[in-house]
Protein backbone atom coordinates (compact mmCIF):
# COMPACT_ATOMS: atom_id res chain seq x y z
CA UNK A 1 0.00 0.00 0.00
CA UNK A 2 1.55 2.89 -1.00
CA UNK A 3 1.77 6.13 1.11
CA UNK A 4 -0.44 8.53 -1.21
CA UNK A 5 -3.31 5.72 -1.01
CA UNK A 6 -3.12 5.12 2.81
CA UNK A 7 -3.19 9.36 3.08
CA UNK A 8 -6.35 9.76 1.01
CA UNK A 9 -8.29 6.72 2.45
CA UNK A 10 -6.74 7.52 5.75
CA UNK A 11 -5.72 10.85 6.43
CA UNK A 12 -7.69 12.94 3.89
CA UNK A 13 -11.15 12.16 4.94
CA UNK A 14 -10.81 13.83 8.46
CA UNK A 15 -9.15 16.64 6.96
CA UNK A 16 -12.25 16.73 4.62
CA UNK A 17 -14.63 16.64 7.58
CA UNK A 18 -13.26 18.76 9.88
CA UNK A 19 -12.60 21.88 7.03
CA UNK A 20 -16.49 20.88 6.17
CA UNK A 21 -17.68 21.27 9.47
CA UNK A 22 -15.57 24.50 11.19
CA UNK A 23 -15.56 25.94 7.82
CA UNK A 24 -19.22 25.67 7.55
CA UNK A 25 -19.74 27.15 11.20
CA UNK A 26 -16.91 29.96 10.64
CA UNK A 27 -19.07 31.33 7.43
CA UNK A 28 -22.27 31.14 9.14
CA UNK A 29 -21.03 33.43 11.97
CA UNK A 30 -19.27 35.62 9.63
CA UNK A 31 -20.63 35.82 6.29
CA UNK A 32 -24.25 35.19 6.53
CA UNK A 33 -24.91 37.68 3.73
CA UNK A 34 -23.20 35.24 1.30
CA UNK A 35 -25.56 32.32 2.93
CA UNK A 36 -27.70 31.83 0.17
CA UNK A 37 -28.18 30.02 -2.89
CA UNK A 38 -28.29 32.84 -5.38
CA UNK A 39 -30.87 31.66 -7.57
CA UNK A 40 -30.90 33.02 -11.20
CA UNK A 41 -35.09 32.31 -11.21
CA UNK A 42 -35.61 36.06 -12.28
CA UNK A 43 -32.70 36.50 -14.70
CA UNK A 44 -34.68 33.55 -16.89
CA UNK A 45 -36.34 30.49 -16.32
CA UNK A 46 -36.31 28.79 -19.29
CA UNK A 47 -35.32 24.98 -18.21
CA UNK A 48 -34.48 25.86 -14.71
CA UNK A 49 -37.68 24.27 -13.50
CA UNK A 50 -36.89 20.76 -15.17
CA UNK A 51 -33.66 21.33 -14.41
CA UNK A 52 -33.70 22.04 -10.98
CA UNK A 53 -36.09 19.95 -9.80
CA UNK A 54 -34.60 16.63 -11.98
CA UNK A 55 -31.04 17.24 -10.21
CA UNK A 56 -32.46 18.00 -6.62
CA UNK A 57 -34.57 14.81 -6.28
CA UNK A 58 -31.62 12.80 -7.85
CA UNK A 59 -29.21 14.02 -5.54
CA UNK A 60 -30.99 13.74 -2.45
CA UNK A 61 -31.83 10.42 -3.33
CA UNK A 62 -27.57 9.57 -4.17
CA UNK A 63 -26.99 11.46 -0.52
CA UNK A 64 -28.90 9.55 1.59
CA UNK A 65 -28.60 6.15 -0.55
CA UNK A 66 -24.99 6.22 0.06
CA UNK A 67 -25.14 7.62 3.69
CA UNK A 68 -27.38 4.74 4.98
CA UNK A 69 -26.04 2.23 2.50
CA UNK A 70 -22.28 2.61 3.29
CA UNK A 71 -22.87 3.49 6.96
CA UNK A 72 -25.52 0.40 7.88
CA UNK A 73 -23.33 -2.20 9.50
CA UNK A 74 -23.70 -5.75 7.65
CA UNK A 75 -25.15 -7.38 10.88
CA UNK A 76 -28.57 -4.96 10.66
CA UNK A 77 -29.70 -5.88 7.19
CA UNK A 78 -27.77 -9.68 6.72
CA UNK A 79 -31.08 -11.26 7.95
CA UNK A 80 -33.28 -10.09 5.24
CA UNK A 81 -31.07 -9.13 2.19
CA UNK A 82 -28.07 -10.48 1.21
CA UNK A 83 -24.98 -8.28 0.51
CA UNK A 84 -25.42 -9.44 -3.62
CA UNK A 85 -29.21 -8.36 -3.22
CA UNK A 86 -28.22 -5.01 -1.66
CA UNK A 87 -25.66 -4.09 -4.22
CA UNK A 88 -27.92 -5.44 -6.87
CA UNK A 89 -30.15 -3.04 -5.52
CA UNK A 90 -28.10 0.26 -5.11
CA UNK A 91 -26.10 -0.25 -8.78
CA UNK A 92 -29.87 -0.10 -10.35
CA UNK A 93 -31.34 2.44 -7.48
CA UNK A 94 -28.75 4.33 -7.44
CA UNK A 95 -28.08 4.04 -11.48
CA UNK A 96 -31.48 5.46 -11.98
CA UNK A 97 -31.07 8.10 -9.57
CA UNK A 98 -27.78 8.89 -10.49
CA UNK A 99 -29.41 9.59 -14.63
CA UNK A 100 -32.36 11.75 -13.16
CA UNK A 101 -29.68 13.62 -11.11
CA UNK A 102 -27.14 14.02 -14.52
CA UNK A 103 -29.85 15.15 -16.65
CA UNK A 104 -30.51 17.99 -14.30
CA UNK A 105 -27.28 18.60 -13.39
CA UNK A 106 -26.61 19.16 -17.50
CA UNK A 107 -29.58 21.33 -17.70
CA UNK A 108 -28.28 23.77 -15.10
CA UNK A 109 -24.52 23.81 -16.52
CA UNK A 110 -25.98 24.17 -19.63
CA UNK A 111 -27.55 27.25 -19.08
CA UNK A 112 -25.40 28.44 -16.45
CA UNK A 113 -22.13 28.56 -19.51
CA UNK A 114 -24.14 29.48 -22.67
CA UNK A 115 -26.97 31.67 -21.35
CA UNK A 116 -24.63 35.35 -21.44
CA UNK A 117 -27.85 36.63 -18.61
CA UNK A 118 -26.52 34.23 -16.57
CA UNK A 119 -22.84 33.68 -17.41
CA UNK A 120 -22.95 37.21 -16.74
CA UNK A 121 -23.86 36.82 -13.36
CA UNK A 122 -22.66 33.59 -12.13
CA UNK A 123 -19.28 33.54 -9.80
CA UNK A 124 -16.86 31.25 -10.87
CA UNK A 125 -17.01 28.81 -8.21
CA UNK A 126 -20.77 28.58 -9.03
CA UNK A 127 -19.59 27.31 -12.41
CA UNK A 128 -16.41 24.97 -10.80
CA UNK A 129 -18.94 23.72 -8.31
CA UNK A 130 -21.37 22.48 -11.01
CA UNK A 131 -18.70 21.01 -13.03
CA UNK A 132 -16.95 18.83 -10.00
CA UNK A 133 -20.59 17.65 -9.59
CA UNK A 134 -20.85 16.99 -12.80
CA UNK A 135 -17.53 14.84 -13.75
CA UNK A 136 -18.37 13.14 -9.52
CA UNK A 137 -22.00 12.09 -11.36
CA UNK A 138 -20.36 10.66 -14.66
CA UNK A 139 -17.88 9.05 -12.59
CA UNK A 140 -20.75 7.53 -10.27
CA UNK A 141 -22.21 6.05 -13.47
CA UNK A 142 -18.74 4.84 -15.02
CA UNK A 143 -18.60 2.47 -11.59
CA UNK A 144 -21.79 0.57 -12.53
CA UNK A 145 -20.40 -1.98 -14.69
CA UNK A 146 -17.60 -2.63 -12.61
CA UNK A 147 -20.09 -3.16 -9.44
CA UNK A 148 -22.31 -5.64 -11.62
CA UNK A 149 -18.82 -7.68 -12.68
CA UNK A 150 -18.39 -8.06 -8.95
CA UNK A 151 -21.69 -9.46 -8.12
CA UNK A 152 -20.66 -11.15 -4.78
CA UNK A 153 -21.18 -8.17 -3.04
CA UNK A 154 -17.38 -7.89 -2.05
CA UNK A 155 -17.28 -4.42 -3.30
CA UNK A 156 -20.50 -2.89 -1.61
CA UNK A 157 -18.66 -5.17 1.89
CA UNK A 158 -15.56 -3.21 0.70
CA UNK A 159 -16.56 0.42 0.78
CA UNK A 160 -18.89 -0.02 3.66
CA UNK A 161 -15.96 -1.53 6.15
CA UNK A 162 -14.00 1.46 5.08
CA UNK A 163 -16.48 4.00 5.63
CA UNK A 164 -17.54 2.46 9.06
CA UNK A 165 -13.91 2.30 10.34
CA UNK A 166 -13.57 5.55 9.24
CA UNK A 167 -16.70 7.06 11.67
CA UNK A 168 -15.67 5.28 14.34
CA UNK A 169 -11.45 5.92 14.28
CA UNK A 170 -10.43 2.64 13.57
CA UNK A 171 -7.47 1.39 11.82
CA UNK A 172 -7.14 -0.36 8.53
CA UNK A 173 -9.55 0.95 6.16
CA UNK A 174 -7.07 2.03 3.66
CA UNK A 175 -6.55 -1.47 2.94
CA UNK A 176 -9.82 -2.65 2.30
CA UNK A 177 -9.91 -0.37 -0.62
CA UNK A 178 -5.78 -1.28 -2.23
CA UNK A 179 -7.48 -3.68 -5.12
CA UNK A 180 -10.47 -1.45 -5.64
CA UNK A 181 -11.35 -0.35 -9.42
CA UNK A 182 -9.89 3.09 -10.27
CA UNK A 183 -13.01 4.60 -11.37
CA UNK A 184 -14.23 4.11 -7.37
CA UNK A 185 -10.99 5.51 -5.92
CA UNK A 186 -11.62 8.64 -8.05
CA UNK A 187 -15.00 9.16 -6.99
CA UNK A 188 -14.37 8.30 -3.49
CA UNK A 189 -11.27 11.18 -3.67
CA UNK A 190 -13.80 13.69 -5.24
CA UNK A 191 -16.64 13.52 -3.26
CA UNK A 192 -14.26 14.39 0.07
CA UNK A 193 -13.18 16.84 -1.87
CA UNK A 194 -16.47 18.34 -2.60
CA UNK A 195 -16.89 18.31 0.84
CA UNK A 196 -14.01 20.20 1.54
CA UNK A 197 -14.88 22.85 -0.49
CA UNK A 198 -18.83 23.06 0.45
CA UNK A 199 -17.96 25.55 3.08
CA UNK A 200 -16.24 28.05 0.59
CA UNK A 201 -19.64 27.61 -2.14
CA UNK A 202 -23.01 28.11 -3.04
CA UNK A 203 -23.52 24.36 -1.16
CA UNK A 204 -23.62 25.83 2.05
CA UNK A 205 -27.67 26.40 1.35
CA UNK A 206 -27.82 22.80 1.55
CA UNK A 207 -27.61 23.30 5.52
CA UNK A 208 -30.85 25.16 5.57
CA UNK A 209 -32.79 23.10 3.74
CA UNK A 210 -32.03 20.54 6.25
CA UNK A 211 -32.69 23.20 9.03
CA UNK A 212 -36.37 24.14 7.28
CA UNK A 213 -37.28 20.64 9.22
CA UNK A 214 -37.11 22.56 12.65
CA UNK A 215 -40.08 24.17 11.16
CA UNK A 216 -42.50 20.99 11.10
CA UNK A 217 -41.81 20.70 15.21
CA UNK A 218 -41.72 24.38 16.02
CA UNK A 219 -45.09 25.56 17.53
CA UNK A 220 -47.26 27.63 15.87
CA UNK A 221 -46.76 31.57 15.83
CA UNK A 222 -49.71 33.22 17.12
CA UNK A 223 -50.68 36.79 15.56
CA UNK A 224 -53.01 38.60 17.29
CA UNK A 225 -54.75 41.99 15.96
CA UNK A 226 -53.80 45.12 18.04
CA UNK A 227 -56.24 46.98 19.77
CA UNK A 228 -56.29 51.06 20.76
CA UNK A 229 -57.16 51.82 23.95
CA UNK A 230 -59.03 55.28 23.86
CA UNK A 231 -60.34 57.20 26.31
CA UNK A 232 -64.38 57.60 26.63
CA UNK A 233 -65.08 60.83 24.89
CA UNK A 234 -62.22 61.36 22.51
CA UNK A 235 -62.35 60.18 18.68
CA UNK A 236 -59.87 57.41 17.82
CA UNK A 237 -56.77 58.66 15.46
CA UNK A 238 -57.28 58.75 12.39
CA UNK A 239 -55.41 56.16 10.53
CA UNK A 240 -52.94 56.77 7.72
CA UNK A 241 -54.83 57.48 4.21
CA UNK A 242 -58.61 57.20 6.00
CA UNK A 243 -60.72 59.79 3.90
CA UNK A 244 -58.54 60.19 1.15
Amino acid sequence: MSSLHNFFFSIYPYICLAVFLMGSLARFDRDQYTWKSDSSQLLRKGSLRWGSNLFHVGILFLFFGHFVGLLTPHFIYEHFITAENKQLMAVYSGGAAGLVCFIGLTLLLHRRLFDPRIRLTSHRTDIAILMILWVQLVLGLVTLPFSLSHSDGGVMMALGEWAQRLVTFRAGGAELLVNLDWPYKIHLVLGMTIFLLFPFSRLVHVWSGFGSLAYLVRPYQVVRARRLNVPAGQNQPRQPGAGL
